[in-house]
This record gives structure tokens, sequence and C-alpha cells, in this order.
């Protein structure tokens, strides 16, 4: 799923996703004191846009250029409050240490050994900052040809290489509050909300 792939899906529509934010975010970060955020896999800006919207300054990554154009195009109202990156996170970290939020929501995070591009995402999150991951859960996902859903992450996966300087407030499955994508059968996401100690 390189950056050609998502160029590919992205440029098939006008528009891949509904433009709201995902309800996960909406239900968890409602409620917590804007600072830094990174959103990473940003997509169409959906996500990064609310979390404008509420007073975060944004880092907003995907590693599609149509994506990130896409959702530049939409921020019209809140100049300067987004910062839109072209990157790769799975192989080019963000800074250390630098944001209150790292939201990482439907984000194809493989699993490596030692868990490198991982560790990148995890060290990102600010001392008291805030960790918000959900992915569809594996039992809703269907094996193919070119993809194994045990390959990549689920929220249990990663709450159990947190290490002790970080609380885990939510590990669990959950229904999903918004309808599926259309031609698939998401019914269940997994969702960990973590902080890093202060």
């Amino acid at each position: 799923m390189d950056a050609q792939h998502w160029d590919d899906i992205y440029r098939s529509r006008d528009q891949i996703f509904s433009g709201n934010p995902n309800p996960v975010l909406v239900t968890e970060i409602t409620g917590l004191p804007p600072g830094q955020a990174l959103d990473v896999g940003c997509g169409e800006g959906a996500d990064a846009l609310w979390l404008a919207r509420r007073g975060w300054q944004v880092t907003a990554v995907d590693i599609s250029e149509v994506a990130i154009h896409r959702a530049a195009a939409a921020a019209t109202d809140i100049q300067g409050r987004v910062s839109w990156a072209r990157a790769d996170l799975t192989t080019t970290p963000p800074p250390a240490g630098a944001f209150d939020l790292v939201s990482i929501h439907y984000f194809p995070l493989r699993c490596q050994p030692g868990h490198t591009a991982l560790h990148g995402l995890l060290d990102a999150v600010a001392p008291g900052g805030t960790l918000l991951f959900a992915t569809h859960a594996r039992a809703d996902l269907t094996p193919r040809e070119d993809f194994d859903p045990a390959d990549y992450y689920q929220a249990d996966d990663i709450a159990r290489l947190l290490d002790p300087t970080w609380n885990v407030l939510i590990n669990e499955t959950r229904p999903r509050a918004a309808p599926a994508l259309a031609g698939t059968h998401h019914t269940h996401d997994t969702v960990l909300r973590a902080q890093r100690l202060p």
C-alpha cells in the first residue's frame, strides 16, 4: 500500500469518505483542552478540520499527495490551524514529544520486528499527552491474497507494548457508531486511548 496505491484510490472518486469526523475521535477527545495534534493518515481531512475548529493546532499527514491536496482545499475556514504534509510515517517518524494528541484512525500500520514505526508514533506523544488509536476489529476483516489482517496492529497489540510511562484508559472493542463504507462489512472497532504520564 504505497503512495501510488493510495493516490489511485483517491483519484478513483471525487470523495472517498463522508466528510464527517470519526465518531471515536469526537467521543474520546471532546472535553480535552486543545493543544498540538498529529492526525496520522489524515485522508481527506475531516478529523483534522474538526480538531482545528475546536482550537487544536493540527499537523495532518498522509502518504497520498491527492488526499493532502483535497483536504487542504476544504480547509478554507481554518487558515493557519492545520499544517498539511505528505509523508510516510511508517518510514519517517514524526518529531518526538511534540504532540498533545496523536490520533491514528484506520491507519494500516503493519506489525514490524522491533515495532519501529509504532514506536516512532508513540514517541511523538508529549508527556501528559494522549494516544488515540482506532481500527476495524479483526473479526470484521477478510484475508485476501494480498492482505492478512493478522499483519496489522490492533488496539490490544499496542496496549501490550506500552511501558509503565503510559496509563491505558480504554482498550476495547465497540460497535461502529457510523455506517461502514460501501462494499465493506465493518461492524466493530477496536479502540485504544492511553495517556503518557506527565
